[in-house]
C-alpha cells in the first residue's frame, strides 16, 4: 500500500458523490425542474472545489505507484465523471439557449408591438425606446 492510496480512495469517493449530483441535475433538467438541481447546493459546490484541489495534487507518478486495482477504479470513475460532466454541460447549454431564445422572441414581439404603425391622433406619438437593452444588456 503506497502513501497515495488513501488520497486516491478519497478522490474516488468524491467523484462518485459528484457523479450522483450531476445525474440528479440531469434528471431534474429533463423533468423541467431546474430548481431541484443538486449542484447549486453549497455542500456540493464545496465538494467540487475540494475535488478540484485533490485532483490537481495527484500526479502521474503517485497514481502509478498505487495498486493496479485502485488505478483501474480511478481510471474508470474519472472516465465516467468526464462523460457525465459533458452530458450535464450539453443539457445546460440546451436549456440556456432555449430560455434565452424565448426571452429574445418576447422582447422582439414587444418591440414590434411598440413600433407598429399607429393611427393619426391629436398628439404626436412618442418614439418608443428600444427593448434591446432588456435582452441581457445587449450581450445576447
Amino acid at each position: 500500500m503506497s502513501a497515495e492510496t488513501p488520497k486516491i480512495e478519497r478522490l474516488i469517493a468524491m467523484a462518485e458523490r459528484l457523479i450522483e449530483a450531476l445525474e440528479a441535475d440531469i434528471a431534474a433538467l429533463e423533468r423541467g425542474k431546474p430548481s431541484e438541481m443538486r449542484t447549486i447546493d453549497p455542500e456540493i459546490q464545496k465538494l467540487s472545489a475540494v475535488y478540484g484541489r485533490e485532483a490537481a495534487g495527484l500526479n502521474a507518478a503517485a497514481a502509478k505507484s498505487a495498486p493496479s486495482e485502485l488505478r483501474t477504479r480511478l481510471t474508470a470513475i474519472t472516465k465516467r465523471f468526464a462523460e457525465t460532466l459533458k452530458r450535464h454541460a450539453r443539457l445546460l447549454t440546451r436549456v440556456r439557449n432555449a430560455s434565452e431564445g424565448m426571452i429574445r422572441s418576447i422582447a422582439e414581439e414587444v418591440d414590434r408591438k411598440r413600433t407598429s404603425a399607429r393611427p393619426y391622433g391629436r398628439t404626436p406619438a412618442q418614439t418608443p425606446r428600444p427593448v434591446s437593452a432588456i435582452i441581457y444588456n445587449n450581450v445576447v
